[in-house]
């Protein structure tokens, strides 16, 4: 059963964050489970996971819905984004850790240059993606990382759309170099300060397309 649930859970979730499943998207149930090959009780089980996680809302007797993200939404999980993450990224170059176990951090970041030289947007996304959320792994608390990684679930959609309304993310990756770079010297403090002027200049490049644009569809 339970790995059922998590696979409808993850088929679902990955939909949702790619926007196979676009905001708005409303489906009953049965449907879903069909359209998974599977029962019932999995998907229901794994609508109740993805509702916590405030990806959906479960509509009674008529399905789940895919919950939207508004430029108000975006300000309000960045701002704790640029709380909380910045934090974790220094504790952990605090400690110094090893390169075998940055060496994650390390492909992500190559990942994304190589990406970018290739225009390869959804790739770069993902490297992207990937970064912060193993950064959040290595930092140890796992509250915190089901937290944070809640709320950059809860952004990716917007990110994956706003990505193609911007120019190439050139400073961004750049700027995870640099973030990589404190992290690895173990310099705590500069950690700190380069994590979060890159969640506040991401922050204001997001949100201005998204109240620029005013995208229906989000």
């Amino acid at each position: 059963m339970y790995k059922r649930q998590d696979e409808a859970y993850g088929r679902l979730k990955d939909d949702i964050r790619t926007n196979r499943l676009a905001p708005g998207h409303l489906e009953p149930e049965p449907d879903l489970a069909q359209r998974l090959g599977m029962s019932r009780t999995p998907v229901h089980e794994a609508l109740i996971r993805l509702e916590a996680e405030g990806l959906v809302e479960i509509v009674p007797r008529r399905g789940a819905r895919v919950l939207p993200i508004s430029a108000d939404d975006m300000k309000e999980i960045y701002e704790i984004l640029t709380a909380l993450e910045p934090e974790a990224a220094a504790r952990l170059a605090a400690r110094r850790p090893s390169q075998k176990e940055i060496e994650p951090l390390d492909r992500a970041t190559q990942d994304m240059t190589d990406a970018l030289d290739k225009g390869d947007l959804d790739s770069w996304a993902e490297a992207d993606d990937r970064f912060h959320q193993t950064l959040l792994r290595l930092h140890g608390n796992k509250r915190l990382a089901a937290f944070v990684g809640a709320l950059i679930d809860q952004s990716h959609r917007a990110r994956m759309v706003t990505l193609r309304l911007r120019e190439p993310p050139i400073i961004s990756t750049a700027e995870h170099r640099i973030n990589h770079e404190f992290l690895r010297r173990g310099d705590a403090e500069g950690t700190r300060e380069a994590f979060r002027k890159h969640r506040q200049r991401t922050s204001v490049e997001l949100i201005s397309i998204l109240e620029n644009f005013r995208l229906p569809h989000l």
